[in-house]
């Protein structure tokens, strides 16, 4: 079976971003060049989880390659855009990568879409390696000061959903809260 690779070397814009009401949203990573859109799902604790390790490897290729990264200050952060039309879901997102190319300086992310048979086993030159099974994915190469900003509109994206309740820190909803920290008691 065939799978589709949507690559985006550089992007004319990726982001992260929802549609619907706090609390029944659906969480998107969108990418938009050379003429092409392509959007794909995964959930919210995916677009926290990327924003967080984004930036723990441009830490850590700062600290091990010596890259210049530009000030959190100095990153342009004005899109505030919503997602563009139309939104066509590509595929839902099963497993996120991320590695830094030191040549060119860039960081690539890779969105890879849900499956069955999530890893294989292959072995190859007398060394076991787990491969994921060819599958639909999307791939970006952004520059640092691009996943920098792509990293503040993620962690606004996710902050802007329902508030955490004081207690246990689950979100609140509109209809109430049963907080554990009250043994079930509606709050």
């Amino acid at each position: 079976m065939s799978h589709q690779v949507y690559a985006f070397e550089p992007p004319e814009r990726f982001v992260a971003g929802t549609v619907g009401a706090p609390g029944e949203r659906t969480f998107f990573l969108q990418a938009r060049g050379g003429g092409r859109l392509v959007s794909v799902a995964l959930e919210k604790v995916q677009v926290t989880l990327l924003a967080e390790k984004l930036e723990e490897l441009l830490l850590e290729a700062q600290r091990r390659f010596g890259v210049d990264l530009p000030d959190t200050a100095a990153v342009d952060t004005s899109d505030n855009e919503p997602l563009d039309t139309p939104l066509d879901e590509e595929f839902r997102v099963g497993t996120l990568g991320l590695a830094f190319d030191v040549d060119t300086a860039t960081v690539v992310i890779e969105a890879i879409a849900v499956g069955d048979d999530e890893v294989e086993e292959v072995e190859e030159e007398d060394d076991d390696e787990l491969v994921i099974a060819d599958r639909d994915r999307l791939r970006v190469r952004l520059t640092p000061q691009a996943t920098r900003a792509f990293i503040d509109r993620a962690k606004r994206v996710v902050a802007s959903g329902r508030p955490p309740c004081p207690l246990c820190g689950q979100p609140l909803d509109a209809r109430g809260h049963l907080c554990p920290r009250h043994n079930g008691y509606r709050r």
